[in-house]
C-alpha cells in the first residue's frame, strides 16, 4: 500500500485515496453494514468497492456520492472527515466549520429600491 509523499519535516503524507477507503470502511462498520450492503446500495461490484476501501482504486466524485448514497451519509461528512486527517497530518489545527455566511444581497437591493 502506498503510504505517501514525505513532508519538508520528514514525515509521511497521506494518500487521498487511502484516506477516503478508511473513512469510507469506518463509516461502514460503524454502521454494522457489510460490503454487500452498500455495494448493493452503491450499485458497484464487491470486488471494486474492497479496492476501493484499501485505497487501490480511486473514487470517482459519482462513485463517492453512490457510496455516501449507501450509506446514508452526506459526502460532505465523508470528505470532511478526510480533511481532518490530513489537517492532523500537516500538524495544522482544527477549526470548527465556520458558520453559514449570510446572505445580505436582498437587504443590498432592498436599500437601492428605497432610494
Amino acid at each position: 500500500m502506498d503510504k505517501g509523499r514525505m513532508t519538508s519535516r520528514g514525515e509521511r503524507m497521506p494518500v487521498l485515496r487511502n484516506e477516503i477507503g478508511e473513512v469510507l470502511r469506518d463509516a461502514r462498520l460503524t454502521q454494522g453494514k457489510t460490503l454487500r450492503d452498500i455495494s448493493s446500495g452503491a450499485r458497484v461490484s464487491l470486488g471494486y468497492l474492497s479496492e476501493v476501501e484499501r485505497g487501490q482504486k480511486e473514487a470517482s466524485s459519482e462513485l463517492l456520492a453512490s457510496i455516501c448514497d449507501a450509506l446514508d451519509m452526506p459526502m460532505s461528512t465523508i470528505l470532511r472527515e478526510v480533511s481532518d486527517r490530513f489537517a492532523a497530518a500537516e500538524s495544522l489545527e482544527i477549526v470548527p466549520v465556520m458558520p453559514s455566511i449570510p446572505d445580505t444581497v436582498p437587504e443590498l437591493l432592498s436599500s437601492m429600491r428605497s432610494r
